[in-house]
């Protein structure tokens, strides 16, 4: 398989060479054209340009930048290949930290990391066991996809699969901030009872995270929809919101889901030689533990 990136992964004086994949795949399989509603026939974009409506071949287009108004300094795709960007080439770690002080909003794609070659394979070793043991994520800088990316590189956590995870992180001033939506939320004391409550609840739908039970039923849904179209078979049709036959407070809410609810489910707990979970370390945000307040 083709990687994504190339290069050198830089700590101090160590270096060795790296290759990323990309750990995703869209797995739509549903693809829409543009249709004219009148002709019924595929809708075609063509590129003109702004001055004679003359049409424009995509190897006659170049990127520009538009300086003053109606003023441009064209760029050819050459010259943005050979920026002088050194994370074009390499990540170059700048620090460590742990990694539950990276809250989940930074993550942005996982990708997979692997020895560039098994010439590499001592150093991409040794540089992940000591990440397992000290419990930490290297952050660094990457350049690809037009643009310079933060960059954690973190051990997979699976020693049956000895790679590296990497995740770009989303830069801080791409984040909104979090005031804007949570400063106005009201505050409310918790009531005993009602917390208790809810903890049992959450204990009781506790289970082990297996991924491959969730399934995109957007897709099945359209799907079903793309099929009774071409069948000329009736639509399936939306089923109603639920609408609540009474008002019931949030005690007897609490109570009655608990008497509906499954069993409890018994959960191994890890001996503290053990691993975390997978995937853990890299999504659990760092938070404080909040002092109960009685009513």
């Amino acid at each position: 398989m083709r990687p994504y990136w190339s290069g050198q992964l830089q700590i101090s004086l160590v270096s060795f060479g790296v290759s990323l994949f990309t750990a995703t795949d869209s797995k739509a399989d549903i693809r829409f054209h543009q249709i004219s509603r009148k002709t019924g026939e595929r809708v075609r974009h063509q590129k003109v340009s702004s001055g004679d409506e003359a049409p424009v071949e995509n190897s006659d287009i170049v990127k520009g930048y538009e300086y003053a108004k109606g003023q441009y300094v064209t760029i050819e795709p050459d010259e943005i290949a050979h920026l002088r960007l050194p994370t074009r080439k390499a990540i170059e770690v700048s620090q460590f930290v742990d990694a539950k002080e990276i809250n989940p909003e930074y993550f942005e794609k996982p990708y997979y990391v692997a020895p560039s070659d098994d010439i590499q394979s001592e150093a991409f070793a040794v540089v992940r066991k000591a990440l397992q043991e000290t419990k930490k994520v290297a952050l660094g800088k990457i350049a690809f996809s037009g643009r310079e990316h933060i960059i954690a590189v973190a051990p997979y956590p699976d020693d049956d699969l000895p790679g590296l995870m990497a995740y770009t992180l989303r830069y801080n001033d791409e984040l909104r901030k979090p005031g804007e939506f949570f400063g106005n939320i009201k505050k409310a004391n918790v009531e005993e009872e009602q917390l208790s409550l809810a903890e049992e609840l959450i204990k009781r739908k506790t289970a082990k995270f297996d991924a491959s039970k969730f399934k995109d039923q957007y897709e099945t849904a359209l799907r079903e929809l793309v099929e009774a179209k071409v069948r000329n078979a009736p639509i399936p049709q939306e089923e109603p919101a639920p609408q609540p036959t009474k008002v019931i407070n949030l005690m007897d809410a609490l109570r009655k889901s608990i008497s509906e609810g499954q069993k409890p489910v018994a959960a191994k707990k890890p001996s503290q030689s053990e691993a975390p979970e997978k995937g853990i370390a890299l999504v659990k945000p760092a938070k404080a533990t909040k002092k109960r307040k009685s009513a």
